[in-house]
């Protein structure tokens, strides 16, 4: 678990969040356990609630299922899922941006390309 929240978005997200790292980082495999929802509440000092619609959300997706008096575990494939989703993700939050940005100020997509190869802004050119 994470040590702290913060302000940047809605507490259970956070916690989704935190749980979907655990998975993709590999601490949490399929059919592991997941922390009770009185478990984070108690480590996060929130309302049980709170903790409950992270979890929820997981379980909604896929991440997690409930085994019925016993808690939540990582759902069979999840961390496939959670690999692809934050590649959507990222394609949607930087790579989409970046292609917007660069279409502005006339950078090809070669120039780009190349950039990310050389892992500079001059492009192999001497410019900055």
């Amino acid at each position: 678990m994470k040590f702290s929240l913060d302000d940047s978005k809605p507490i259970f997200m956070q916690i989704a969040e935190s749980i979907e790292d655990d998975i993709i980082e590999g601490k949490l495999r399929e059919g592991d356990q997941v922390p009770s929802t009185n478990q984070f509440a108690s480590f996060y000092q929130i309302n049980p609630a709170t903790a409950a619609k992270g979890i929820n959300l997981l379980v909604e997706e896929g991440i997690l299922y409930k085994k019925r008096g016993i808690g939540m575990f990582v759902a069979p494939g999840a961390q496939a899922k959670l690999f692809q989703k934050r590649k959507q993700q990222f394609y949607d939050k930087y790579i989409l941006e970046m292609l917007r940005e660069a279409e502005k100020i006339q950078i090809s997509r070669e120039e780009i390309i190349a950039m990310i190869e050389n892992g500079s802004l001059d492009n192999g050119k001497g410019e900055q």
